[in-house]
């Protein structure tokens, strides 16, 4: 048991770094659809593993871990999801599945408690969700922010290098418009 505890921890920590990785566009890469197969594959073998490990345990421990597992799947799925594709609208798919994998765990531990202290640990585990969703929707927007910035720098250097080139003429300043285009990429 204290094996596969410390497998899952493991394996969560380093699908979180290959997330941090993929957010700062290190790991974010197309994967052939075979790589894609074997990791989906991986994660239901996970998962299985994981669900069938819950079978010992009995009453809300075994809820909890049953709804730990399939969180992990989730989040193990986006994050694949995000690693094929790279693109940010799955980056943010990731952040979410986390915040309601954890809501879900959370709400369900609320279970073993009763009166006034369950009421309060569902409320601690409502604002932890919409604190995670929030998140998840700012780190969206400053993504967004940050690729509309660089295009403006992008278009702003582009024009000093344009300006630069009409003190040239004939083909030294076509050949210099030509690279500024290349390097800007402007058609």
């Amino acid at each position: 048991m204290f094996t596969s505890k410390l497998f899952a921890k493991t394996r969560t920590h380093a699908l979180a770094v290959a997330a941090l990785l993929a957010a700062t566009g290190s790991v974010a890469q197309t994967m052939s659809s075979a790589d894609h197969g074997a990791s989906k594959d991986r994660i239901s073998a996970n998962y299985k593993a994981a669900k069938a490990s819950c079978d010992k345990l009995a009453g809300n421990e075994n809820d909890i871990c049953m709804v730990r597992a399939k969180g992990t799947e989730k989040v193990a799925k986006a994050e694949l999801e995000y690693t094929r594709t790279g693109k940010a609208d799955d980056g943010n798919k990731v952040a979410v599945a986390k915040a309601d994998a954890m809501y879900d765990v959370a709400k369900e531990m609320c279970d073993d408690k009763g009166g006034n202290a369950k009421d309060v640990c569902v409320q601690e585990a409502k604002a932890a969700h919409v604190k995670g969703l929030a998140d998840a929707k700012l780190d969206k927007k400053v993504g967004a922010a940050k690729k509309d910035a660089a295009e403006d720098k992008r278009d702003a250097d582009y024009k000093v290098a344009t300006e630069k080139c009409d003190s040239l003429s004939g083909d030294s300043k076509s050949a210099c418009i030509s690279a500024a285009k290349t390097r800007f990429n402007k058609s």
